[in-house]
């Protein structure tokens, strides 16, 4: 196609905001909404009703903040050319097309936005549950998507400056 040239003023991914470039909505708003939770439940836990609506709103500040500034790290770009360079190197691979793979390494970098200083494993039975709910989940089960997500996940937290959970990765 004559139109597939890289354009870096269309391309730029604008702050719908601010206009700068960069912006990464996807991981603001997955940042934000896991941020509003724990806001809301520990201003319900200091503040009842009130406490938890105020809570709530400071949650997704931070939160969306957390998500973007995750997400302006990651490269989906990179991260799937990796995956598809790497993947038939994983211990789970069975000789599948990368495709049937790829979701789930999607879904494991993308979630890391939502819970950037919590454990794969204390949030694995809410990434289980949204992926069978998803498109996804009725073609690959948890039950082999799970590696390829924790693969993901476990990439984009190496490549973060520290270790949130503490698990060495």
């Amino acid at each position: 196609m004559a139109n597939d040239k890289y354009d870096p003023e269309k391309d730029a991914n604008r702050d719908p905001i601010t206009g700068t470039p960069g912006s990464h909505p996807v991981g603001t708003g997955l940042g934000a909404a896991g941020g509003a939770a724990a806001g809301a439940l520990g201003g319900a836990a200091v503040g009842g009703p009130v406490g938890a609506v105020i809570g709530g709103v400071a949650g997704a500040v931070a939160g969306g903040l957390a998500g973007k500034g995750i997400a302006e790290h990651v490269d989906p770009t990179v991260e799937d050319a990796y995956w598809r360079e790497t993947y038939s190197k994983r211990p789970y691979f069975t000789g599948e097309p990368y495709e049937m793979f790829q979701p789930a390494y999607q879904y494991g970098w993308e979630s890391y936005a939502r819970y950037p200083d919590r454990k794969f494993a204390d949030v694995e039975t809410e990434l289980r549950s949204d992926w069978e709910k998803g498109e996804h989940g009725a073609k690959l089960g948890w039950d082999r998507a799970r590696n390829a997500a924790s693969d993901a996940w476990h990439r984009i937290e190496r490549a973060l400056p520290g270790d949130f959970d503490k698990d060495g990765y």
